[in-house]
């Protein structure tokens, strides 16, 4: 008899549907939040990473696109991308650009700048993303944060999508920012209670 599936088994449809979503209107990237807040107070509170083994979407979309649809060619990863300099290095970097995406909501919301309806895939390339703000009666600034950070989200599913492709379908997980900043949290956590 085939398990019943657990309702945490489908949240990948919630990364399909963000990724949709921000192309109807960008205040949907709001809810990205929810994978960046949520995987930060279960390492904090519970001093664990279940966030990413059970409830991550993104990972069980990669999962789903590469293991049950045939999308990854299912290879070990390089060597380098495990290692804890390429790990924390790119947690540097993707902590970087997120400051700077906030620096620019502030400046939006202070006046300074101007909103700029764009948005950037692999923190290089201009998309122009007029169509997607339909949304007039939130501030600028709200608006300026969604599209930093649906950039950040499509810019990382790309990088997963890649490696999802050429190795195996969780290898993003291996250097996911949020999995690093976790796995630190946890490591941080048991040692205190040594």
């Amino acid at each position: 008899m085939k398990k019943k599936a657990d309702w945490y088994e489908y949240l990948w449809i919630f990364s399909a549907l963000y990724i949709v979503l921000g192309f109807v209107n960008i205040l949907f990237a709001w809810l990205g939040m929810l994978c960046f807040v949520i995987p930060l107070l279960i390492a904090l509170f519970k001093g664990e990473k279940s966030y990413c083994n059970q409830y991550c979407g993104r990972g069980q979309l990669f999962e789903l696109l590469g293991n049950r649809l045939g999308f990854s060619r299912k290879k070990d990863i390089l060597p380098f991308i495990r290692s804890s300099w390429f790990r924390y290095g790119f947690l540097i970097f993707f902590l970087a650009m997120f400051g700077n995406m906030v620096y620019s909501t502030y400046l939006v919301f202070t006046g300074t700048s101007e909103l700029k309806q764009v948005v950037t895939l692999l923190w290089t390339w201009k998309l122009p993303w007029h169509w997607a703000h339909t949304v007039t009666a939130v501030s600028p600034g709200v608006a300026q944060f969604a599209f930093g950070f649906y950039s950040l989200m499509l810019t990382s599913t790309l990088l997963g999508l890649i490696t999802m492709v050429l190795f195996k379908p969780r290898s993003w997980c291996v250097y996911c920012p949020m999995g690093t900043m976790t796995q630190t949290i946890c490591k941080a956590k048991s040692c205190r209670i040594q």
